[in-house]
């Protein structure tokens, strides 16, 4: 599993690559990393058939632990171009990268 700092994670998604967000609702409209989109781990399995195959996908939650799952889903799916940003959003946060939400 390719795993990318914050900061790998936000030039990737300037290059192109689409960042979901797998914690709950609340979590995220309390603060997420800007330009995350919400797919809730809960419903993961589920709406992940409707990510792209030809963009790189970089996964996103509080700390990594979720998103690592993801990942690892994803790549069990067959897509190739995706990667686990360590630390989540609380590594996100730390780094000043740009964040939304209530709390941003």
């Amino acid at each position: 599993m390719q795993e990318v700092s914050p900061q790998e994670a936000q030039q990737r998604v300037r290059s192109g690559a689409l960042l979901i967000d797998v914690r709950e609702a609340s979590e995220y409209e309390e603060v997420h990393a800007q330009g995350a989109r919400l797919m809730p781990l809960s419903e993961f399995q589920v709406q992940s058939a409707s990510l792209p195959r030809d963009q790189e996908i970089v996964l996103i939650c509080r700390s990594g632990a979720r998103s690592g799952q993801a990942t690892q889903f994803l790549l069990d799916q067959g897509y190739v171009s995706v990667a686990n940003t360590l630390g989540g959003t609380l590594a996100w946060q730390a780094a000043g990268l740009p964040t939304e939400g209530a709390q941003a």
